[in-house]
């Protein structure tokens, strides 16, 4: 599904945010970033741990908002998930604790996120969060412009080249 997905920037993550797999659209807006550093890549972990988040995604207390709703959303007495809880607290300190304790409850599935992307620049990304059936805890996250603008650095990041006509074999 993923390589369906081939100029869509898009991954698979599990109920801790590890990312699962993804594709090389996403491989191409993620590494830059450091989001693809290491050998287990991880949502929560980047955005708390990893200094780089902050200066990445202007809107960071609401992207640190919607990760530990997730988090929680899907902790269902997972001893894993108090355990990756724990690790993130010793780790991250303040901004992770306050919001674990606090319990935010938004965790959209749907919306809009600011990107300061250090080669596309500043990118407004849609995203659209779906559950897959038969993978317990595990989504599939898509990216799509949300501007023309962010259209147009997109496609300049990934190598595309709108307009050019492809041919169907038949």
């Amino acid at each position: 599904m993923l390589d369906g997905l081939r100029d869509t920037p898009a991954y698979v993550v599990n109920q801790l945010s590890d990312v699962l797999a993804w594709n090389d659209a996403f491989d191409r807006l993620a590494r830059p970033l450091g989001l693809l550093d290491g050998s287990r890549p991880n949502l929560l972990w980047f955005t708390f741990a990893d200094e780089r988040a902050r200066d990445h995604f202007p809107e960071w207390a609401e992207l640190a908002d919607q990760q530990v709703a997730e988090l929680h959303r899907l902790r269902r007495g997972d001893p894993d998930t108090d355990a990756f809880a724990e690790r993130l607290v010793r780790t991250a300190g303040t901004p992770f604790t306050d919001r674990w304790r606090r319990r935010p409850v938004a965790a959209p599935r749907t919306g809009v996120r600011g990107l300061r992307h250090p080669e596309a620049g500043p990118l407004r990304l849609a995203y659209e969060t779906l559950d897959l059936a038969d993978a317990a805890h595990q989504r599939v996250v898509v990216h799509l412009p949300a501007d023309a603008a962010s259209a147009a650095a997109l496609d300049r990041l990934l190598g595309r080249r709108p307009g050019r006509l492809r041919a169907v074999a038949g």
